[in-house]
């Protein structure tokens, strides 16, 4: 990702700067076709002033060769503007992989998250206001959509789930047995492999990461308490990689994850209906 991806309005800017220059046309002769003065036309292209969603899609319209680009950016910088600024840059990784391996211990990686669990996790950030929060839910929710799109084929992605996320009581015991659920719906994707990693010592307690693979290169994701940070170095990203097989070899194999899965599922609403085991043994046997 080249650095004015990182400033969406910069960004949108200088693509409508090179469409409208190779169409051969003046900012007084782009003005009238989107519907906007030439000196609004420039601070647009300046990065001085942000698009509305008006202004991009009568830039589709203006330029039809560029297949939707100016609407589907501005919908996508919004997803942006709602992620704190280091991890903007993984975005683009993360849509571009054939290939995803993800580590993340303590909770679930948002690639998983149901919208309850999502929403009980984001509560927690210090200081973040209720149009904060919805803004975050809505930009994790719609990451995921990768994991099942059409067109490109959707990345092969390996999660590793740590068994403490299992445990860790996010929101309501009902929120937790319904995450737990999804994880079996999302394991039964054919691109998808969910394995847990036991309650075991192993060396990749201090944080999570993740790879991403692409046919243009790899990069690295590595999250902190504070912040984040994107690797394109092949040195960090191979390393990351050894780390990441070595704890597979501490997982549950599949089969096995789904069964412990299943069974944490289990307990989970089983607390959400204040059932235990023994009564609801007990009402199978009879029934």
């Amino acid at each position: 990702m080249t650095d004015d991806t990182s400033n969406p309005a910069l960004h949108f800017g200088r693509e409508l700067q090179r469409a409208r220059l190779a169409a051969g046309m003046t900012l007084a002769q782009l003005g009238p076709v989107v519907g906007y003065h030439k000196s609004q036309v420039s601070r647009v292209e300046r990065g001085v002033r942000a698009p509305t969603e008006k202004f991009a899609q009568m830039c589709d319209t203006a330029f039809p060769g560029r297949g939707g680009w100016f609407h589907r950016f501005y919908l996508d910088s919004r997803q942006w503007s709602a992620m704190p600024p280091w991890f903007r840059p993984w975005i683009e990784h993360e849509r571009r992989a054939v290939n995803l391996r993800i580590w993340q211990p303590s909770s679930l990686s948002g690639l998983l998250q149901t919208e309850a669990y999502a929403l009980a996790q984001l509560r927690t950030f210090p200081g973040a206001t209720a149009d904060q929060v919805a803004e975050r839910l809505s930009a994790r929710l719609a990451r995921q959509s990768i994991l099942t799109r059409e067109a490109p084929a959707p990345p092969m992605v390996w999660f590793l789930v740590d068994e403490a996320a299992l445990r860790r009581r996010t929101g309501s015991a009902p929120t937790m047995a319904d995450q737990l659920e999804r994880l079996l719906t999302v394991a039964a994707l054919p691109n998808v492999t969910i394995q847990v990693v036991p309650n075991v010592a192993h060396a990749e307690l201090t944080g999570g990461f993740a790879l991403a693979e692409a046919p243009r290169g790899s990069a690295a994701y590595i999250e902190t308490a504070l912040t984040g940070q994107v690797f394109e170095d092949i040195q960090v990203v191979l390393e990351l990689s050894a780390r990441f097989d070595a704890l597979r070899t501490e997982a549950l194999r599949g089969t096995e994850s789904l069964c412990l899965i299943k069974e944490v599922a289990r307990e989970w609403r089983q607390q959400a209906t204040g059932e235990n085991p023994a009564t609801q043994a007990q009402t199978a046997v009879s029934a």
